[in-house]
């Protein structure tokens, strides 16, 4: 007899939203490793230089036991004085450390408003939250303060937090972060930026697109290090009453085994090199506005003006076979389809990185202009 289970994958194959791994296979148009950093000779020679001079793999317990390791210590000042605030706080990926940061915070009487499209990990943590949340239209300043004003209306006393990312992740928009710094300032709210798909890639010396809000005291920032900066991590930047609060009531750090020390150092060198190497985001920069050239031009379809861009097909099925048609010429091109982006907008999520060369780029937006003439909506 067929388990729960096996019925509820039955469903999802047959809405076409059974998910499988899949091996790395063909150009890379899908992994966030957007400048190339994830397999580079300087990673690889420092991650060697960090095990020659003794650098543990292992942390061996939590960082408030014996876990603390000096590798942590220097990336969280070195990361503070990169990015512009006052103190940071290692995590061992952005998804924990996003839940653990709206899970921690904010508290019973203050009030959650965050974008409709924001991150699952932000979702998961607002989830279990003692603060009362609501959804604000995506990228609209003004949904925003509006939600603020109602609140207040209504009788709450306590402190707004305002949710959004950056850069989104499957839209590749930005948020109108100069719009709710002021509406945070207006109505002494908190304002949470998750930078996991700008860090490295935007800003001056890729330190984002809150570079020029990072390290107010109402400001706090989510720098993901397995993305741009090819490595594994996140960091938290923020005030340092905060990162002690964290390092105190925080139950995914508390209780959790640190990250590696050799991550850590190796963070420590994608940072470098990301101050160093502006060559890197000038060549993804030309990129994208190549990529939004061509997909003009050729599939008559509206750039994104970022390292993301979304090519919605709608169905579900549709979006599948696009991507296995793509796969089949050679790019490595994924579908996303819901419940990771609204129903009806099911897409291929095209992600332009340093490991495809102009040529590449070039035949993949042939191909793509080829295949949506042979499936159109």
């Amino acid at each position: 007899m067929p388990s729960r289970f096996e019925h509820a994958l039955e469903a999802l194959e047959r809405r076409g939203r059974l998910r499988a791994l899949s091996a790395r296979t063909g150009v890379d148009f899908s992994s966030n490793d957007y400048l190339g950093l994830g397999a580079s000779s300087e990673l690889r020679e420092a991650i060697a230089a960090a095990l020659a001079r003794g650098v543990s793999v292992g942390a061996g317990g939590s960082r408030l036991l014996r876990g603390n390791d000096p590798e942590h210590e220097m990336l969280e000042a070195e990361a503070a004085a990169h990015f512009g605030s006052e103190a940071a706080l290692f995590f061992g990926g952005g998804f924990v450390a996003n839940y653990a940061l709206f899970s921690t915070l904010p508290s019973r009487g203050d009030l959650i408003v965050y974008d409709s499209l924001i991150h699952a990990s932000a979702l998961d943590g607002i989830r279990v939250s003692k603060a009362e949340a609501v959804t604000a239209a995506h990228n609209n300043a003004d949904a925003f303060g509006d939600a603020i004003t109602a609140w207040r209306a209504s009788g709450g006393v306590g402190r707004p937090w305002i949710a959004v990312e950056s850069l989104y992740s499957m839209d590749g928009d930005r948020a109108p972060l100069s719009e709710l710094a002021a509406l945070a300032a207006r109505h002494d709210a908190m304002l949470m930026v998750d930078e996991a798909h700008a860090t490295g890639v935007w800003g001056p010396g890729g330190r984002g697109l809150a570079a020029d809000i990072e390290g107010q005291g109402n400001v706090i920032s989510l720098h993901t290090c397995g993305k741009a900066l090819g490595v594994s991590g996140a960091l938290v930047l923020c005030a340092k009453d905060v990162r002690d609060y964290l390092v105190n009531r925080c139950r995914p750090f508390i209780y959790a085994t640190a990250p590696s020390p050799l991550m850590a150092a190796g963070v420590r060198a994608a940072l470098a090199l990301s101050a160093t190497q502006p060559q890197r985001r000038e060549r993804l920069h030309a990129m994208i506005a190549r990529v939004g050239f061509e997909l003009k031009k050729q599939c008559q379809l509206a750039a994104s003006g970022s390292q993301i861009q979304p090519i919605i097909a709608g169905s579900d099925v549709r979006a599948t076979a696009l991507a296995t048609a793509m796969k089949a010429q050679g790019f490595d091109i994924r579908a996303v389809r819901p419940p990771t982006v609204p129903e009806g907008t099911a897409r291929l999520r095209i992600s332009l990185t340093l490991n495809a060369a102009d040529a590449d780029v070039e035949r993949m937006i042939a191909a793509l202009a080829l295949e949506l003439q042979r499936m159109p909506a």
